[in-house]
């Protein structure tokens, strides 16, 4: 039995990447089409994900609540 490259076991598909995320599918969609999102690798006509990437792209977002407001 032949097995995968270690590299296409990490791979994730835009169904998992959108549960991992809490999104729809169509929203992992969207983010590709309008380069919105996640990096991404094109494998014929598959788009797989790598976790480091999606890792990167989370720590990237902005966020909100870092230092409290000033209380007057």
């Amino acid at each position: 039995m032949e097995t995968l490259p270690r590299v296409l076991i990490h791979l994730l598909n835009e169904y998992q990447v959108a549960e991992m995320l809490g999104v729809s599918v169509a929203t992992v969609r969207r983010w590709r089409l309008l380069k919105q999102g996640p990096r991404f690798l094109k494998l014929g006509a598959l788009c797989k994900y790598r976790i480091e990437d999606i890792t990167s792209w989370l720590e990237s977002r902005p966020s909100g609540g870092g230092q409290p407001a000033e209380v007057r």
